[in-house]
């Protein structure tokens, strides 16, 4: 089956960089036409570097309702359609447990749970109207295993993959999709950064490929399950971490 996106319309948060930047170039090359969600007041320009016809860029704070909705509305006002979103807004904010600050839970907490579920529901709302949609939410290797200083971390992402199992459970019936992506340490910039040298390596060395992720390796999960290849995948956790969770 094919993975072309010709005709559709997807919004991704977290679009203006990282792993949502990678799945935003990805849809593009297949066909599709995006709406970047960030925080990062360059997402407007990001999005007319990455195709100025094709792509549009909105700043938008997934904590709040309003925003969520307004964008997504402002989406379907542009585009005339919406069928995909991605929510890949995210924070990782570390530290040990009995130190933790409430702060950092909280924003943990809002950004990575409370964001994914505001787009997921004003998103869905359209969905369930049109009878069809996609929703892939990005969670991590940390839904699954435990990490040290990655308590609120930790907690979010297994919250995300129990989301997304309701959602699929209660949106399947009306031809609505919704999985999860759980990858390992991805290369990003900020990635790349917060894992080099030698807690990298160390990291590494606990991954049966030895290896850790490239965004288009992410990228390519999410075009899969946008596509009509994985129409009966629904409820899942794909977990892309080089076998590290087997371990």
């Amino acid at each position: 089956m094919s993975t072309e996106l010709t005709g559709k319309v997807a919004l991704i948060t977290g679009g203006a960089a990282g792993i949502g930047h990678a799945i935003a170039e990805c849809f593009l090359q297949h066909g599709a036409r995006v709406a970047l969600f960030d925080r990062d007041p360059t997402v407007a320009d990001v999005a007319k570097t990455l195709d100025p016809q094709r792509a549009i860029g909105l700043a938008v704070d997934v904590t709040s309702r309003t925003a969520v909705y307004q964008a997504v509305e402002r989406t379907v006002a542009h585009f005339g359609r919406l069928d995909i979103a991605v929510n890949c807004a995210g924070v990782a904010l570390l530290a040990p447990a009995e130190t933790l600050s409430e702060e950092a839970w909280d924003r943990t907490l809002d950004i990575n749970l409370k964001g994914t579920f505001l787009v997921s529901q004003a998103a869905g709302q359209h969905f369930l109207r049109q009878k069809s949609g996609n929703i892939i939410n990005m969670a991590s290797q940390a839904s699954v295993v435990a990490l040290p200083q990655h308590l609120a971390y930790c907690a979010s992402k297994a919250a995300v993959v129990g989301l997304t199992q309701v959602l699929a459970l209660e949106w399947g019936p009306h031809n609505i999709n919704v999985n999860a992506i759980s990858p390992t340490v991805v290369l990003t910039e900020l990635g790349a950064k917060a894992w080099a040298g030698e807690a990298g390596e160390a990291h590494k060395k606990q991954i049966p490929l030895r290896r850790f992720a490239e965004p288009a390796h992410i990228a390519a999960t999410a075009l899969f399950l946008a596509s009509p290849g994985a129409a009966m995948m629904n409820g899942a956790n794909v977990v892309v971490d080089g076998g590290f969770t087997i371990c």
